[in-house]
């Protein structure tokens, strides 16, 4: 196998000189350079690949591809396509000297040195007009040159190779050119033979070309290069997509490896990124090892720092933390020793990232100062990624600071300002929950399986699926599934956010149940999880909302009175306006039980557009029935049969139908029947019978209902 040279490179060659020679029309200029161009420049990964084995196509082109780019142009010479000229360019080389030829001539098409025509003009040789130069550092020039050398360096017997290759590469527009040239016979492929007049069967022919008959025919021809080419993009696309070797590329890889070529050591990284993925820890470590041995024994110790790096993000991935964080620890030491800033930024990056992910394993790393404040260590990484233009770790450190600002309740307009700076680099997206869990599953089932492939992902994808339906039951009421699936999900996950939204699942559960002690131990004990300087003052202030509402559900909200006023004052000096009105509506809760209910009905009132912009139909269903409540104790201090009485039983109808609206929207059985229920009441107050059954009826039936989809 070739290491550079393929008969595709050849035909990539014909189509270049067919350019130079200043017969393609103005019209088909730029099909033309679009096609080479998109063959002989890196592959943009960004793009989406529409086939499995469409990364070894692009760099080895079959015959079709050249065909279908060039028969539909017309050519300078009336009557012929540039289909046509580029078989006659194929076709002109027909023997092994020919070809020999072909590549010693590659040097009209490059534009000569400055030094190159001061000569000729000494010497009195003119310079040709009648052809297109190629730049010399051109993507063209440069493919001519690299080629023309790589044919020099080749041996006798590969260069024979080279020549059967083409032959064969070449032998399925034989039937096209025998059309366009009648005199062409079956030894048209090498003039050497139609000289001698040999038929195809003698003797000589079998013993030059005999064994091209026997051999199975590839459908491209690959070098090392391409392998290696195809191998990068292949790293590429699985860094950035995160996605695993799909099937038919495995296949791929493994007939080019079967066609003689050499392997790559790249190969190995592949294999390890394909194991780790897959979850495989065995295999990937020892695809690791295998591939940096490689690599540590060509290139001395400059890329032991990544080995280091890639051992400890694996290590990590795999939960060995101690592993994983000495072997980080060396790779910011060797790569200041080898002065290399991007790996060194990444890795400073990551051990930022893994102290807020673990903090209980960064303590002791903390003690030494390796990064410093949480701040501190934010300005270094941002200013050393803007010094390097490492553009994604910038983006990751304004993320970061953004995220730290809202955790310590900071101003809001600089984190505001790092979301927006980051936006420029990132497209980010933000997903609301607004009670629709069909298109929320759907969503999930779009994920791709390749996608699901990777450990990880699936974990994450089985998760948050697993969350999303802990959430419906316990809102349809279905409270023995509910604990089923939470007891599945405890354990299942590392991420302290998902298990903080798994803790307030859980209290929910408890207190649905009714529970209320055993809530109330969960609720201390996250407590003082987050008493900690380094907690989130969102999962602060939720905890401390989350109390206030417990107690109100026990018949004691009076006892919730500094708890959700703390927690309105941490979310609004934090700007953290959800949290802040649910904080609101758990002091009107206060307010209705010491029966100031006009104080309470301004309070929600006031609120009542921002919660509604929120659109999280929980907040908007209990503030809504928090309204009802009040307008229902502004009923009962007024005086029976009097207008107020009415308007204000009218009001807390109207309100407790908005929140039956908002909790039939997230499915919660239990505030439709709540709200059933009170507006019944109401109803039977104002002597109206028949809507007061109809709610009865309705109440029922979502009972019925709920019973029956367990």
């Amino acid at each position: 196998m070739a290491r550079y040279l393929t008969p595709s490179k050849i035909g990539l060659l014909a189509l270049i000189a067919l350019y130079s020679d200043s017969i393609v029309p103005t019209a088909a200029t730029i099909p033309l350079l679009s096609f080479l161009v998109a063959h002989l420049l890196p592959s943009d990964a960004s793009k989406p690949v529409a086939q499995p084995d469409e990364p070894a196509r692009k760099f080895a082109v079959v015959i079709d591809e050249f065909q279908k780019a060039t028969i539909t142009h017309a050519s300078g010479i009336p009557g012929r396509t540039l289909w046509d000229l580029f078989l006659k360019k194929l076709w002109e080389i027909n023997s092994l000297d020919a070809l020999h030829v072909f590549f010693d001539t590659l040097s009209i098409l490059l534009a000569k040195t400055r030094d190159e025509i001061l000569k000729d003009a000494e010497s009195g040789i003119a310079q040709a007009t009648d052809r297109v130069l190629l730049s010399r550092n051109s993507p063209l020039g440069a493919f001519v040159r690299r080629a023309q050398l790589e044919f020099t360096s080749l041996q006798f017997h590969d260069r024979i190779t080279l020549w059967k290759a083409f032959v064969m590469y070449r032998e399925p527009t034989m039937a096209m050119w025998k059309r366009r040239n009648p005199g062409a016979g079956k030894t048209s492929f090498d003039t050497n033979l139609r000289e001698e007049n040999l038929l195809m069967m003698d003797r000589l022919i079998d013993v030059i070309y005999g064994d091209l008959a026997d051999e199975e025919r590839p459908e491209v021809e690959v070098s090392t290069d391409d392998v290696e080419k195809v191998l990068e993009f292949q790293v590429n696309e699985m860094q950035k997509m995160g996605t695993r070797i799909s099937e038919d590329m495995k296949l791929q890889f493994k007939n080019m490896l079967h066609a003689g070529v050499t392997v790559p050591s790249l190969h190995h990284y592949v294999k390890f990124l394909d194991s780790w993925k897959a979850g495989d820890y065995p295999s990937s470590f020892d695809n690791l090892h295998r591939y940096f041995d490689y690599t540590m024994h060509n290139r001395d110790r400059t890329f032991y720092q990544y080995a280091l790096l890639n051992l400890a993000i694996l290590q990590a991935d795999f939960g060995c933390f101690a592993e994983a964080l000495d072997a980080m620890l060396e790779t910011i030491s060797t790569a200041r020793e080898n002065k290399d800033m991007e790996c060194l930024n990444f890795s400073l990056s990551w051990l930022y990232h893994f102290s807020k992910a673990h903090p209980r394993e960064i303590s002791q790393v903390q003690k030494t100062g390796v990064l410093g404040g949480e701040k501190e260590a934010l300005v270094f990484l941002k200013a050393k990624a803007k010094d390097t233009g490492m553009w994604s770790l910038l983006s990751t450190s304004l993320l970061s600071e953004a995220k730290l600002v809202l955790t310590n309740g900071d101003s809001l307009t600089l984190a505001f300002e790092n979301i927006i700076k980051s936006s420029h680099l990132n497209v980010t997206k933000n997903i609301v929950n607004r009670g629709r869990y069909d298109e929320a599953m759907a969503r999930l089932d779009e994920i791709s399986q390749d996608a699901l492939r990777i450990l990880k992902h699936q974990q994450y994808w089985m998760v948050y699926s697993g969350l999303l339906k802990l959430q419906r039951q316990l809102h349809k009421d279905h409270l023995v599934a509910a604990e089923h699936l939470l007891d599945q999900l405890r354990g299942s996950s590392s991420n302290l956010e998902m298990d903080f939204t798994l803790a307030l699942l859980a209290v929910d559960l408890l207190m649905r149940r009714g529970d209320y002690p055993t809530a109330m131990s969960t609720l201390e004990k996250l407590s003082t999880r987050l008493n900690g300087e380094t907690a989130d003052i969102y999962q602060r202030v939720k905890v401390m909302t989350l109390k206030a509402r417990l107690l109100d559900k026990a018949g004691i909200p009076q006892k919730g009175f500094s708890v959700a006023l703390r927690a309105a004052s941490f979310a609004h000096k934090a700007r953290l306006l959800p949290a802040l009105w649910e904080a609101v509506g758990a002091v009107s809760r206060v307010l209705i039980s010491l029966e100031e209910f006009e104080a309470s009905a301004k309070l929600l009132a006031s609120i009542m557009p921002q919660v509604l912009e929120c659109e999280d139909c929980d907040l908007s269903a209990h503030t809504f029935a928090y309204l009802a409540d009040a307008h229902m104790g502004m009923a009962g201090q007024a005086n029976a049969e009097t207008l107020k009485r009415k308007e204000q039983l009218t009001k807390a109808l109207e309100y407790l139908g908005r929140s039956f609206d908002e909790f039939s929207k997230i499915e919660d059985v239990k505030g439709q029947c709540e709200m059933l229920a009170k507006k019944a009441t109401i109803m039977r107050l104002n002597g109206d019978m028949v809507l007061a059954n109809d709610c009865a009826a309705q109440y029922l039936d979502i009972k019925r209902a709920a019973k029956e989809g367990v």
